[in-house]
């Protein structure tokens, strides 16, 4: 407690006197641009990661990063979206995992979980359909590699469950909102952007003209490429990305953990990065 009464004083006297016109400002209302829907996991900092200042975004935390479906709980995330975009008019909305979660361990394993964390367990059903996904597409995974796609495959779900809220299927609808998936890795400070063009997950400077990119996901993509592909039905055919020429003699190195649900041409687009267009 006293480190952070210590933080505090710091604060006040010198991060707020410095920008003291800007809180002057925020006094008089809130004009937010982006809805950031993340986990509760005390190693995320959306401020941090996104460098955004006081004001710039409006964040739901909870655990595993959840968006209950319309209609299904009574919570404060269903007032928080509702408010974010209908009194606020925010018109982005960004769902953000991230490696190691505790959340989506947790899902795994979830009915052990019904004794000695009742309340959680009540909570990660809000994820059903990613564990149901999980055991039924990705049976041949395990470890580290299938809490990677279970991580990767939940914001999907939860995109979808957020897709169900009638304000956000109206600003949908009006092409007024935009839904972003990212999974962010902690000790890579990577973070990576669902392009539902490719079904894959990209560099998220790729995707900075979502008026371009179809509303829809794909679950049942992340796995390697090694292994055997996840056919699901009624999905569109996808044509592969091309594959850059890449001399033999360069090594890419794997994006660590992120490696599981990313093509060796994936990895090497990262490895070399792309312009961001603005």
């Amino acid at each position: 407690m006293r480190k952070l009464i210590r933080g505090l004083r710091d604060f006040q006297s010198h991060y707020f006197e410095d920008h003291r016109d800007l809180f002057e400002q925020l006094a008089h209302g809130q004009h937010p641009r982006v809805l950031f829907i993340t986990c509760s996991d005390s190693r995320i900092d959306p401020n941090l990661i996104l460098q955004a200042g006081p004001g710039e975004l409006f964040v739901i935390r909870n655990a595993g990063n959840l968006v209950p479906p319309y209609g299904a709980a009574n919570g404060g995330e269903g007032a928080s979206i509702e408010y974010a975009i209908s009194a606020l008019n925010i018109e982005q909305v960004i769902i953000c995992g991230h490696n190691h979660c505790g959340a989506m361990k947790g899902l795994l394993k979830l009915h052990q979980l019904q004794e000695n964390m009742p309340l959680v367990y009540d909570w990660l059903k809000h994820a059903e359909a990613t564990r149901k996904l999980i055991q039924d597409a990705y049976s041949q995974y395990e470890g580290e590699e299938l809490l990677d796609i279970t991580i990767a495959e939940n914001v999907l779900t939860q995109i979808e469950n957020l897709k169900t809220y009638p304000i956000v299927r109206s600003r949908l609808h009006q092409g007024k909102l935009h839904i972003y998936g990212w999974v962010y890795e902690i000790e890579a400070g990577e973070v990576l952007a669902y392009n539902p063009e490719t079904h894959s997950f990209d560099p998220p400077q790729s995707l900075l003209y979502p008026e371009d990119l179809p509303q829809h996901v794909v679950p049942g993509q992340f796995a390697k490429t090694s292994a055997p592909p996840v056919e699901l039905q009624n999905s569109p055919a996808v044509p592969a990305p091309p594959s850059p020429s890449t001399p033999a003699a360069e090594k890419v190195p794997a994006v660590h953990g992120m490696s599981s649900w990313l093509s060796p041409e994936q990895m090497e687009r990262i490895y070399r990065g792309s312009g961001v267009r603005r």
